[in-house]
């Protein structure tokens, strides 16, 4: 990576830093599914205990092991490690998502893309950079959504039970494999959603595609059809892998000057 690049990602990073509209989706999104949400089924948990019937269908999928603590607690632990990691999912998908929407539609408003393109980067280099800067806010909001929400549940947990709750290995497949190949399935197909979009709103439409199968393995979750274990995470983690290599190679070899003055 050359110094072109690295200024091209720290431009796109302080356009978004620039952009209050922006910031504020990137930021409030995570902070309510990760945190307001899992707040709301704390204290309702709490305050009407008769509703932990509800999810009665899940504990029953929970490993044996699971099953020698109190409802409260196991129902806590459902949430924390079973439940929050799909919702954490929607994270990366959304915050790439803004941002790679609005990669070149936001130079064409500036009037800067021909100066982009007929700059001294290639544009594979462009590509890349655009690429990375996306990834970059990416992972950066999902670990601090997840610090945040780690910290304020635990908070709950320990005043609802007197003892923290652990949170599951699972969670370092869903940070380390599952949300970076998630994120970047959803990077290339936005950047070319960019290109020929007249603004930022058209591209983003393209998003509501890309949660759906996180919203089918939500249904599932809470219809008690199946349990996101880490062997499924561990599968879904590497397919997605699979596929985000396929469309980054894909959407580079397709990446030319012909595309933009079409």
């Amino acid at each position: 990576m050359n110094r072109g690049m690295l200024a091209l990602i720290r431009k796109d990073l302080r356009s978004v830093t620039a952009n209050h509209r922006m910031l504020v989706t990137l930021l409030v999104v995570p902070l309510v599914l990760t945190v307001f949400l899992p707040t709301v089924a704390v204290v309702t948990l709490h305050t009407a205990p008769e509703e932990a019937a509800d999810f009665q269908k899940l504990l029953a999928l929970l490993p044996v092991a699971a099953g020698g603590e109190g409802v409260e607690r196991q129902i806590l632990n459902l949430l924390l490690n079973y439940v929050l990691p799909l919702f954490f999912l929607i994270i990366p998908v959304m915050t790439a998502s803004v941002m790679a929407s609005a990669s070149f539609v936001g130079e064409r408003e500036k009037h800067t893309l021909e100066t982009l393109l007929y700059g001294p980067l290639s544009l594979r280099q462009v590509f890349r950079a655009k690429v990375l800067a996306a990834f970059t806010l990416s992972m950066g909001v999902s670990l601090l959504s997840f610090g945040i929400m780690l910290a304020v549940f635990e908070g709950e947990v320990l005043w609802l039970t007197g003892q923290l709750l652990a949170p599951a290995p699972a969670w370092l497949l869903v940070l380390l494999l599952v949300a970076p190949a998630v994120a970047l399935i959803a990077i290339p197909l936005m950047v070319r959603l960019s290109v020929k979009a007249k603004s930022a709103e058209d591209a983003q439409q393209g998003a509501t595609f890309l949660l759906l199968p996180v919203i089918l393995l939500l249904v599932g979750q809470f219809s008690g059809v199946l349990l996101v274990s880490p062997t499924l995470l561990l599968v879904l983690g590497l397919g997605c892998a699979g596929v985000a290599a396929l469309l980054m190679r894909r959407a580079m070899g397709n990446f030319t000057y012909e595309r933009f003055l079409q």
